[in-house]
């Protein structure tokens, strides 16, 4: 069994660098040529160097076996639990950790002494490239705090069960302590659980709450929202952790251990990062227990999850794809049209152009072909950011038809005009993100021949150049969507006439206010096709004389969400 005091596994990196240097200044000192000085060249090798400059990994274990309160049944496992684990990270073949200190005899296990230990663990001078964890396996439990709130608690060996807020550990005062390091690679795994089954117990007035509560369980504390870097937890909220006699452990922990043997490598890099050993566990743990107990995992600060467990990085690894989140959760990952797994959790994926796809229900989420290269890890939340947004800009091409609504100024001023030009709508930009902006403009030009008052018709040549802004609401129910809102056009028009014995310009700007609406269509993710009405009214100079018109015009358009 490990020591319980701090096991310490140093590597040679450092010495060997000291060593070195030593050996350096011993040859200074032996020259006899009368200089103060001179320089020796010494041979570092790389690796070394590269080593002493590399973050170093510690871990605090704690197992709760034995509890004074009668009415906290003892636990089998939990101390092997921690020890077992802490074999398997210091061992130099698979962790390697520089430290490992478990706590699991009854003086180790009470409240203080676990928050002296903690305490001392934050005292350490940590580096941002450090890697801490901390593994919790016991008794779990539900509770009011001072202001009344419900609250997780990890039961100690002197929790007392009338008094789970004096006497427990608060999951929140235990990520104050976490959030004190420096280190930006921390891993909190908790082998417990708060659901009043499997290693859980709740207090009388607690289970009598939740027994009349009708939603499936109570909601998720705020408390889960921590800035440690991984929280993973050997069960679901509401669902109970399980030791097990055949496997003499924590059925999760178990096989989270199994994991860091290599088993859970799953992007062939040579390392077993945090998640990957999560993943791996989170799987066995589902297939052995049939469903019964589905560990979870919450990641604050993604990044390209730097926190290695087990072996060292020899190669680039496979790209993978991953997701932790709450709101993908029971989402199914396609790739290139194949399952390729249920969220949470990440898999790994061939290098090159890969079409990703979430799924739930047999609708369709979100679909995108993605660029993946060695050794990266892409994580789907980023890659859904847009979309959670709402895909606040849609840039369009648009085509259509713009005329005068009456036949006389259709025969005598312009006829109807093909138009074809750019829009782009800020979608939630106005009086609370409660209305839209859009902004288009299109051009056209054309030839016709125009009716005179006195007979005849004479040849006009005509451009016509309108710039429109749009302000209103939009709607989407699935792949439909609707918009509407009050516009205000500006339109300049040029028309040349085009006689034999006289050639004339005619040019004019004028703004009309009006109205749009529109019906949408999403194909995809981004793509969005798009038919849009506006009707406008303006006084119109022509030939000295100004009319009151109406105009209009109908626009198909395709546009592009991002």
């Amino acid at each position: 069994m490990l020591s319980p005091e701090r096991v310490r596994v140093n590597r040679p990196g450092l010495h060997v660098v000291l060593w070195l240097a030593l050996l350096s200044l011993s040859a200074c000192a032996s020259v006899s040529t009368g200089e103060k000085g001179r320089a020796v060249r010494v041979r570092l090798d790389l690796a070394e160097l590269a080593s002493a400059h590399e973050g170093e990994r510690h871990a605090l274990l704690i197992g709760v076996n034995h509890y004074d309160d009668e009415s906290w049944n003892d636990l089998r496992y939990p101390g092997k639990d921690a020890e077992d684990l802490g074999r398997a990270l210091a061992d130099p073949s698979r962790g390697g950790f520089h430290s490992v200190t478990v706590l699991s005899r009854p003086e180790q296990t009470t409240r203080a002494a676990v928050l002296e230990a903690l305490r001392a663990l934050a005292a350490r001078p940590w580096r941002p490239k450090d890697v801490v964890v901390v593994y919790v396996s016991g008794h779990g439990t539900l509770a009011r705090d001072a202001r009344g709130d419900l609250q997780r608690y990890l039961v100690m060996r002197d929790t007392r069960f009338r008094d789970v807020q004096g006497t427990g550990l608060e999951m929140a005062a235990l990520e104050r302590e976490l959030e004190r390091l420096a280190s930006r690679r921390r891993v909190l795994v908790l082998a417990t659980c708060h659901s009043g089954t499997g290693k859980s117990l709740l207090p009388p007035a607690v289970l009598d709450e939740l027994e009349r509560t009708k939603a499936a369980f109570v909601p998720r504390p705020l408390e889960e929202d921590s800035r440690a870097s991984l929280v993973l937890s050997a069960s679901d909220w509401g669902e109970a952790a399980r030791e097990d006699d055949a496997l003499a452990n924590d059925i999760y922990t178990h096989f989270f251990i199994q994991a860091l043997d290599g088993s859970g490598d799953r992007n062939r890099d040579g390392a077993v990062s945090a998640t990957e050993a999560h993943d791996w566990a989170r799987r066995h743990t589902w297939t052995y227990t049939q469903g019964r107990q589905r560990p979870s995992a919450r990641m604050m600060e993604v990044g390209a999850d730097p926190v290695l467990l087990s072996g060292t990085l020899k190669r680039p690894g496979q790209p993978e794809v991953f997701s932790y989140s709450p709101r993908l959760e029971g989402f199914t990952l396609k790739v290139d049209g194949v399952d390729a797994g249920e969220l949470p959790g990440g898999v790994a994926l061939p290098e090159g152009r890969r079409k990703l796809g979430l799924h739930k229900g047999g609708e369709l989420l979100w679909e995108d072909t993605v660029a993946l290269h060695l050794g990266e890890r892409r994580a789907l939340d980023s890659l859904l950011r847009e979309l959670a947004e709402g895909h606040r800009r849609t840039a369009s091409l648009e085509v259509g038809a713009l005329g005068f609504l009456d036949g006389r100024s259709r025969r005598e001023v312009l006829p109807p005009t093909v138009m074809a030009g750019a829009g782009l709508r800020l979608r939630g930009v106005l009086l609370e993100q409660r209305l839209d902006v859009g902004v288009d403009l299109a051009v056209g030009a054309g030839r016709q021949s125009l009716r005179l008052d006195m007979g005849g018709t004479v040849p006009v040549r005509h451009r016509a150049v309108m710039l429109g802004v749009t302000v209103g609401p939009s709607w989407e129910w699935g792949r439909l969507g609707v918009s509407t809102g009050p516009r205000v056009a500006a339109l300049w028009l040029e028309r040349s006439f085009q006689l034999d014995l006289l050639s004339q310009d005619e040019r004019y700007l004028t703004v009309w206010p009006g109205w749009m609406g529109g019906v949408s269509w999403r194909v995809g993710a981004r793509l969005v096709l798009e038919a849009k009405g506006q009707l406008l009214w303006a006084y119109v100079p022509v030939d000295g004389r100004t009319r009151a018109v109406g105009f209009g015009g109908l626009l198909l358009s395709g546009g592009y969400r991002f």
